[in-house]
């Protein structure tokens, strides 16, 4: 590889980097072929992956590995255990050259009801269809072993390899063990306890299982306080140590449940001009196959449309054959033999979500990537998106915003920020000395500020906005609407940009009502009018804090004829008061300052 094609594939590399997000998921390495070489977990995948490039923490083994790497694929996942578990199947599948090899087959454990007349409970690496209900697998052994035994104090289940049948209870086959002396076990074998009884037990348990935990918990806590009522202070401890146990037992992983074999998940994102397709493939209750795909629309195809011609797609590309196929929407024209499912809770409905977070992902990748290319067309979109919230006729290509700045009525000023095409334009901001209203008054300073700017913008010829913000609410919207459409008759949108309790912006509020439009946090348009705001009132806060430190600083040095600067320096550094000035003699001003100076000084003093 020469060196242009090493920055090419560097450069590509970077690219994908950037756009990674910073969440919880597994990130694939892939070498020129295509072929899987490194699968990694991430808490961060953003920082994880950008740690393999840093050149200065490489080591040789790293270095190695990045050198082979051509392209980078992720899956996004909602918790660092899924990212773990999913790390696991994925190297189980793909054996990557690059990864640490597995000494044998074990997967994690899982938990199993088992099918008997009398159900166990116990713990398993092995998954036998028909033989129970498994739930898991767990990544914390540890909290596996803590959940299984806070089972077996909650409930006197038994844990024996006894083929248990109605019949050979009935006539009297079975003995009772050590572990019913000891009251761990409530003996069915002996009729000690009744299968719908039993069956209480393992409803309850499986509750607990799959997370839905609310009636256990409120049953341990009515125990607990009537134990502490009764004033059995240890009893009610151990109660309190069950119910933060079984608190801490409610992860149910939402990329690995071995309830499933062999079916697909696909979801959707689509705009005016695209529609990204995901599609998850699960097999033996965990991800293996997971990509997206994107469709350009030509002639706004539905949905409906573009996700049929993505599952046949994707099946085929893949050598899919699943016989349940799980859907956002119902689709008129499924695959031959297979069942769709549209899912609304429960674990079906997890598997949906992540397909469409992993969509949602790749749709932003996508934006950020054709944004770099071109940051015309971020600008223009996100132009649109505020000609569609206010609904204006024009793209806002200039936008203007004032504020007023002032400390109970004294030193008074506004300033005006322009930006164009949604950038700065600091050439064209302006600050403004209030000079017709006394007092405090926001609003009659906004009417004579903005009556200065477009009377004299109307004389001049100079473009206006397309749009007037205000850094207050309705009352400053009304003082500029007040000036720019009733004395200057000029039909411009005006809103006002609003900060909540803790100085942040919060909402944007347009027409004579001041009707508001909420802006979501972490959007381009809440950036925008954020950074706008923000520079709005830094620029008003510089200028007013200018012309007070200079009121303040100035003395009556300042209005004598022929006293300089560099001559009051000298008389206040010596003197150090104008009061010690006009004490001092002729004499004594002159060797500072000279005979002529000396003598206007003192006049005009007197």
């Amino acid at each position: 590889m020469n060196k242009e094609e090493r920055n090419k594939k560097e450069g590509y590399l970077k690219g994908i980097i950037s756009n990674l997000p910073e969440t919880p998921g597994c990130y694939q390495y892939l070498n020129e072929e295509g072929v899987i070489i490194y699968v990694g977990k991430a808490k961060n995948l953003k920082r994880r992956v950008s740690s393999y490039f840093n050149k200065e923490q490489q080591s040789l083994k790293t270095r190695l590995l990045v050198a082979k790497i051509a392209d980078i694929k992720y899956i996004v996942v909602n918790s660092e255990t899924d990212a773990l578990l999913l790390e696991n199947n994925l190297i189980k599948r793909h054996k990557p050259r690059y990864n640490v090899l597995l000494k044998d087959d074990k997967t994690y454990p899982s938990i199993c009801i088992s099918n008997d007349y009398f159900p166990k409970i116990f713990k398993t690496r092995k998954i036998v269809r028909g033989a129970g209900r498994y739930f898991g697998p767990y990544s914390n052994t540890g909290a596996l072993n803590a959940l299984l035994k806070l089972i077996k104090e909650l409930y006197p289940l038994r844990n024996c390899n006894l083929n248990i049948t109605p019949e050979g209870v009935r006539e009297g086959k079975y003995s009772p063990c050590l572990e019913y002396q000891i009251k761990n076990c409530c003996a069915p074998c002996i009729g000690k306890a009744g299968r719908d009884d039993y069956l209480k037990y393992i409803d309850a348990v499986t509750s607990i299982l799959k997370g839905d935990i609310r009636k256990v918990e409120e049953m341990l806590v009515s125990e607990m306080r009537y134990e502490a009522g009764k004033m059995n202070f240890e009893e009610a401890q151990k109660l309190k140590i069950k119910y933060r146990l079984i608190e801490n037992f409610r992860t149910r992983s939402e990329v690995v449940s071995s309830i499933y074999h062999n079916l697909d998940v696909f979801n959707i994102e689509s705009d005016d001009k695209s529609a990204f397709i995901n599609f998850l493939h699960i097999t033996n209750g965990c991800i293996n196959q997971a990509f997206t795909i994107e469709y350009k629309k030509r002639l706004d195809e539905s949905d409906e449309e573009l996700l049929t011609m993505g599952i046949i797609e994707m099946r085929e590309r893949f050598g899919s054959n699943a016989k349940e196929i799980i859907l956002p929407f119902m689709i008129n024209m499924p695959p031959e033999n297979t069942t769709i499912t549209v899912p609304h809770k429960g674990e079906k409905m997890n598997l949906l979500s992540l397909s469409k977070l992993n969509v949602k992902q790749y749709k932003a990748d996508r934006m950020k990537q054709e944004e770099k290319l071109n940051p015309e067309q971020k600008t223009t979109r996100l132009m649109h998106e505020i000609q569609e919230a206010l609904q204006m006729e024009k793209l806002p290509a200039i936008i203007e915003c004032f504020d007023n700045s002032n400390i109970q009525g004294c030193d008074a000023v506004a300033a005006c920020v322009v930006f164009k095409k949604l950038k700065p334009s600091k050439k064209d901001y302006r600050k403004y000395n209030i000079k017709t209203v006394i007092g405090a008054d926001d609003y009659e300073s906004m009417r004579e500020v903005t009556r200065r700017r477009y009377t004299r913008a109307m004389e001049e010829g100079t473009p206006l906005p397309n749009l007037i913000l205000a850094d207050g609410g309705k009352g400053q919207m009304q003082a500029i609407r007040d000036v720019v459409e009733g004395e200057l008759g000029l039909q411009i949108p005006i809103a006002g940009l609003v900060k909540d309790g803790r100085h942040r912006t919060s909402e944007l509020i347009i027409g004579a009502n001041g009707e508001s439009i909420g802006l979501k946090q972490q959007t381009a348009l809440f950036r925008l009018m954020t950074h706008i705001q923000d520079e709005v009132h830094r620029f008003a806060i510089s200028f007013h804090r200018d012309k007070r430190s200079k009121r303040q600083t100035k003395s009556e040095l300042d209005t004598i004829k022929g006293i300089g600067e560099k001559s009051k320096q000298l008389l206040l550094q010596h003197f150090k008061s104008v009061k010690r000035i006009k004490a001092a003699s002729k004499e004594e001003i002159s060797a500072i300052v000279g005979n002529a100076k000396a003598e206007n000084l003192i006049n005009a003093l007197k």
